[in-house]
């Protein structure tokens, strides 16, 4: 069996590749191993420019080779790339980060911050770095993974968060300022993702902490979108979270939606909870019946379910990896293979393509580097082990290194028609693409684990497996360590169980010797980039000043997407 499979693998994978007739050499130094390390090399040219170029500014520009602060002032592609470089193998740069953001970061400042934005890539960082600090070598408290000072980064990130939640419907606003709270005058239109897309950080917060608001908040959100859907069970695109009103009325499964579907799901699963579960299967029953068209799926008004824009936009291309979960592989290798005509097409994805005219939408030709399509890949590649999907991953290594890379990193590409390119790297590049392009070509990777490895730890309320694989991404590609959830029962009524646990490991340690299983110090052997140097770094520079920025939407889409409802065909808008 395993055997077998790592003997094929390299065999398959050329095969996968349908190389050109050439040499015998030419052959063989095109395989998964050849690409996973074209891959790590990217990360370095990006994550080393950063450093160099950007610190501690949120975002490497790579054409000026100069930063930008832009989500808020949290050096935030340092957050974001944590986890990545774990991923990669490189336990000694992890944990030199680990002090510098805890030296560096202050989320006490006057600054407007995306409520969405700074949960999924701030407070979900955070979260996994700390799951996973172990693993890379950090030494860790005696109470962790129930404290730790991730952990206390992330709970505070989150508690600026929760004023936005303070409404009449319980959905949040978009934007919150991170000293005053909500701004007087704030507009209340949110976007269905921006009050959908908290259930997987803050439930794993509530979990660790033992505060029950986090969790409560962010069910209570996904709840009121649930009550507010229409009756043919669609939501739309932004609504008033005063007044629970529809403003933007376009009901689909890409921007400005998608991560809530997605939460419903990671939420189910990692929390087991079949509510959630149960919710998303209504929805997924009304887009089937609604949206989806000869495996595409459309825009369409969500009271009547008219078609209101045949547009696929590349934010859409999660719902083949999100279908996976669920088990319905079929459909999700049939949507998958009509966005990948689409990638093959332009050698990206557009932001936007007219299905029925198979070409771009004006103003939306541009690819700021997504990681949507390569996700999915890699959940398909898990399912199927089709060979087409590692030619997706090529196909994305090839583009993004021809077009986009630059000296000082990777820049977004303008439009995809001429190659122009833009003077921004996002942190999402660093978090996501590269990370699902490196696990799509590792299939050894331990965050691919089966079960079969896991550690033991003892926390205050007992014995606890984590690493045992299962690990749910968030919508930033944060992994979370599903078993971490029940390593910290603090809450009242559960105290008891805690006694008990620790009368029977005193108990157990009085009798016999208590050994554990320690995580290893260098990551994961072949991949560890530095197996020597555990040691930390310069301790690095401290953040010398705080940026004031102007306010920030809730969703990028925001005013697109408003625009459309009163539009309709975004196509034909040349404005």
């Amino acid at each position: 069996g395993a055997a077998m499979q790592r003997f094929l693998g390299p065999l398959l994978c050329l095969w996968a590749l349908r190389l050109p007739a050439g040499s015998a050499a030419a052959a063989r130094g095109l395989d998964v191993v050849s690409y996973r390390e074209r891959v790590r090399a990217m990360f370095y040219h990006a994550y080393e420019h950063y450093l160099e170029s950007a610190f501690p500014y949120d975002e490497l520009r790579p054409l000026t080779c100069d930063g930008q602060d832009t989500w808020g002032s949290f050096s935030l592609t340092l957050i974001d790339a944590l986890d990545t470089l774990l991923i990669l193998g490189n336990v000694s740069e992890f944990q030199r980060v680990v002090n510098v953001l805890q030296e560096g970061v202050d989320f006490d400042i006057d600054v407007n911050a995306s409520v969405f934005e700074t949960n999924i890539r701030v407070v979900g960082g955070l979260l996994s770095a700390h799951l996973l600090s172990r693993k890379a070598g950090v030494e860790v408290e005696a109470g962790w993974p129930c404290s730790g000072p991730l952990l206390r980064m992330a709970e505070e990130a989150a508690r600026k968060l929760l004023p936005a939640f303070q409404t009449p419907t319980g959905m949040p606003y978009g934007t919150v300022n991170l000293l005053h709270g909500v701004n007087p005058g704030e507009t209340p239109v949110t976007c269905t993702a921006g009050i959908g897309t908290f259930i997987v950080e803050f439930a794993t917060l509530t979990h660790l902490t033992g505060d029950p608001v986090f969790e409560d908040v962010a069910r209570k959100a996904l709840k009121a979108l649930w009550k507010n859907r229409s009756d043919i069970g669609l939501v739309g695109n932004h609504i008033d979270v005063i007044t629970a009103k529809w403003v933007a009325q376009d009901a689909g499964i890409g921007a400005g939606v998608d991560s809530y579907f997605e939460y419903l799901v990671k939420g189910a699963i990692l929390l087991q909870d079949k509510e959630l579960m149960s919710m998303f299967l209504e929805y997924n029953k009304a887009i089937k019946n609604y949206t989806k068209f000869d495996d595409w799926y459309l825009w369409v008004q969500m009271y009547k379910g008219t078609v209101s824009m045949p547009v696929f936009q590349s934010l859409e291309a999660y719902w083949p990896g999100l279908q996976s979960l669920i088990g319905d592989v079929d459909n999700a290798m049939r949507t998958f293979l009509n966005y990948y005509t689409v990638w093959k097409q332009f050698g990206g994805l557009p932001e936007f393509y007219n299905i029925p005219q198979g070409y771009t939408v004006d103003k939306r030709e541009g690819y700021p580097l997504r990681p949507e399509l390569i996700e999915s890949a890699m959940y398909l590649y898990r399912a199927t082990r089709d060979p087409t999907l590692l030619e997706l991953g090529r196909d994305a290594v090839e583009s993004i290194e021809k077009i986009s890379k630059v000296d000082c990193g990777f820049a977004t590409i303008k439009d995809l028609r001429d190659h122009r390119l833009d003077n921004r790297m996002e942190s999402f590049f660093l978090a996501e693409t590269i990370k699902y392009l490196y696990l799509l070509f590792d299939p050894d990777n331990f965050i691919h684990n089966d079960g079969s490895d896991f550690d033991v730890v003892v926390t205050p309320y007992g014995e606890c497996v984590l690493n045992a694989g299962g690990y749910i991404f968030n919508t930033e590609a944060h992994p979370i360590d599903p078993a971490a959830l029940h390593c910290c029962r603090k809450r009242k009524e559960e105290q008891w169980e805690v006694e008990d646990l620790m009368r029977e490991f005193y108990s157990r340690k009085k009798t016999k010797k208590f050994t554990l299983k320690r995580a290893p110090d260098h990551g994961e052997g072949k991949n560890a980039k530095d197996p020597k140097d555990t040691s930390s770094d310069k301790a690095g520079e401290k953040r010398n000043s705080k940026k004031s920025l102007h306010s920030l939407l809730s969703c990028p889409s925001q005013s697109f997407n408003s625009k459309l409802a009163v539009l309709g065909q975004v196509f034909l808008d040349n404005t």
